[in-house]
């Protein structure tokens, strides 16, 4: 789902956040590989929402939950440690 994240990184983004990956010790090496590649399996796959479960992802997704927060407000307090 497209959709799910409102930001879009240019080719040039993904490349230095590859190189520094790089840079990485071994074994966080081979956990961004893996999840990479399910991702890729994401992609292959033929499971799709229908129209009616994106309509109910979407709903939920802007209903108030008092149990949850917005994802720009858990990724900004995250980097504010």
């Amino acid at each position: 789902m497209r959709d799910a994240v409102d930001f879009c990184m240019t080719r040039e983004q993904v490349k230095e956040v590859l190189d520094r990956v790089l840079a990485w010790p071994p074994e966080r090496q081979e956990n961004a590989v893996e999840i990479l590649k399910a991702v890729e399996e994401q992609d292959a796959s033929e499971l799709r929402l229908t129209q009616e479960q994106r309509a109910e992802v979407r709903r939920r997704r802007t209903k108030n939950d008092p149990n949850r927060i917005p994802f720009r407000e858990a990724f900004r307090r995250f980097h504010a440690r």
